[in-house]
């Protein structure tokens, strides 16, 4: 059962904290087929805390933390508003320690009340990698739907790994409903 998360806005003194929830959790191994990749990318997987204070500072984004009980990071997604009814999620991550006990599901279901209510948008985006099927499952779980658009992989930074051509990210909308139905 999982505790208990308190959410906030992360300031720029968390950059570093994110940053090693953010590399840790994308870096984690998953012994289950589908969630993570068996083509190098989680162990290559490296982002410093310049960037993560990017996505803190930038203007129309908010990453969003996940507090537990013991007053520990656990969880963190970034939102982003496109314009007036489209806002994309990114970056979901959560404590390799914790993985598998419901808290991205709890911090995907906040990110998606924080935009509706802070933004009004009705429509959220995000993207997951192609070879990842449980994953891209667990967000068809979760009412998100494939669009049929794909994103292109940046090979640059992986350029040591031998990768599929058809490596891409896979695009996915979920309509929201409104507060007031």
């Amino acid at each position: 059962m999982t505790s208990k998360l308190t959410f906030r806005i992360a300031t720029e003194a968390d950059a570093p904290q994110l940053q090693r929830l953010i590399e840790s959790a994308f870096r984690a191994d998953d012994s289950r087929e589908g969630w993570t990749d068996n083509l190098g990318l989680s162990s290559s997987f490296r982002i410093d805390v310049q960037e993560v204070l990017a996505m803190i500072t930038k203007a129309d984004t908010v990453m969003l933390m996940a507090i537990n009980d013991e007053k520990t990071l656990v969880g963190s997604i970034g939102t982003a508003k496109r314009d007036a009814n489209h806002a994309r999620l990114f970056m979901l991550a959560v404590d390799s320690s914790q993985q598998h006990s419901g808290i991205g599901r709890q911090v995907l279901a906040y990110a998606e009340d924080y935009c509706r209510q802070t933004w009004g948008v009705s429509t959220l985006c995000l993207n997951a990698l192609s070879n990842r099927l449980q994953l891209i499952s667990w967000y068809e779980r979760r009412g998100y739907e494939k669009t049929g658009e794909a994103s292109p992989f940046p090979r640059e930074k992986f350029e040591e790994l031998a990768l599929p051509e058809d490596l891409c990210f896979v695009e996915f909308e979920k309509g929201l409903r409104s507060l007031f139905c």
